[in-house]
């Protein structure tokens, strides 16, 4: 077995009063032994440190730290003791015991020496007595951004408070309800066969418009006089769905129409005007045929003056402007709170 060497190195032998400095402890061994080095129970929190040896306090220790050598056969575990002292004098420090397996090494002794600054009490009027906290003196530059910023503040307060008042007080915009009678279907569809009629879409090579406003029409009285939906079914299926309803005299004509519609707006189809203007006719005719008298209802529509319009969108200007405002105070607050943690620290 090879020897066991135990090594006791200090950083510094002198030291000054309350100052600290550190105690190495090495141990070299086999890597199969195992090294019990010296423990001290310090805890700073409490007021318990370790005494070395009295008038020398061991106030913290390091973790051991192992290195290997001569390709892992041996070890030495090195750990730090930082001590200090109190009171002026030269210390003896014994050796360091060291149980290795169960025998016990020790290092070699050590000396520190502690002293204290020589004050020349022959002349006292060169001591001077403890002075109390100075106070810092009032930098205007220190405070400025704070000031301005709490004056902002204000400001967008008072201009958010305005504005709130305004909104909870001023005219509110109430529309003025417009009664708009609801028309019939059979109206709805002659207005818009008229309007069809002025504009002689047909006259001027437009067939494909023409007849396409002219079925929309029919399918859209179709629809709310018979309550199916002829806005999303083919014209066949218009025809034979109306089947039900008309007789085969009065639905002759008006597949006549819807054959010849679909061939001008899908095959490209050109129709004369006479024939544009008989379809027409079919069309007029179909719908005083079929329709049914009904009492006109009334709708109730909101309408707004140009005044109440005006004000909608200053009431919509200053809401957006109160949460742009609000947002600022609280940047601004934000800055101003962590630029007094600065200056209060």
């Amino acid at each position: 077995m090879a020897q066991v060497v135990v090594e006791a190195k200090m950083d510094s032998l002198r030291i000054l009063i309350g100052e600290q400095t550190d105690i190495t402890l090495g141990v070299t061994c086999d890597a199969n032994q195992k090294p019990q080095l010296p423990k001290y129970s310090i805890d700073l929190n409490q007021g318990r440190v370790g005494m070395l040896v009295p008038g020398v306090e061991v106030v913290n220790t390091s973790t051991p730290d192992t290195t290997f050598l001569n390709g892992g056969k041996r070890m030495q575990i090195t750990k730090q003791y930082t001590v200090t002292s109190f009171d002026s004098a030269l210390y003896y420090i014994p050796p360091f015991e060291v149980m290795v397996d169960t025998i016990v090494y020790t290092s070699n002794a050590l000396a520190l020496q502690v002293y204290s600054i020589q004050c020349d009490t022959t002349h006292l009027d060169k001591f001077f007595p403890i002075q109390g906290i100075e106070k810092q003196p009032f930098v205007w530059e220190d405070w400025r951004q704070t000031t301005y910023s709490s004056l902002f503040i204000l400001l967008l307060g008072m201009l958010l408070a305005l504005a709130w008042w305004w909104l909870k007080h001023g005219n509110p915009v109430i529309p003025l309800m417009r009664h708009k009678p609801k028309l019939p279907p059979h109206q709805v569809a002659m207005e818009q066969i008229a309007r069809i009629k002025e504009e002689r879409s047909w006259a001027k090579e437009e067939s494909k418009d023409y007849y396409t406003q002219l079925t929309e029409t029919l399918r859209t009285y179709i629809q709310e006089r018979y309550g199916f939906r002829a806005m999303d079914m083919t014209s066949g299926e218009i025809i034979e769905r109306l089947t039900q309803e008309n007789d085969a005299e009065a639905l002759a004509e008006l597949t006549d129409l819807f054959q010849t519609a679909d061939l001008v707006k899908f095959a490209k189809m050109r129709t004369a005007i006479n024939e544009n203007d008989a379809h027409l006719l079919t069309a007029v005719n179909y719908i005083k045929q079929t329709k049914r008298d009904v009492e006109p209802e009334e709708n109730a529509e909101p309408r707004y003056t140009a005044e109440q319009r005006k004000t909608i969108g200053v009431r919509i200007a200053l809401i957006v402007c109160m949460v742009g405002i609000g947002i600022g105070i609280l940047t601004l607050l934000v800055f101003m709170i962590l630029r007094l943690i600065d200056l209060l620290a």
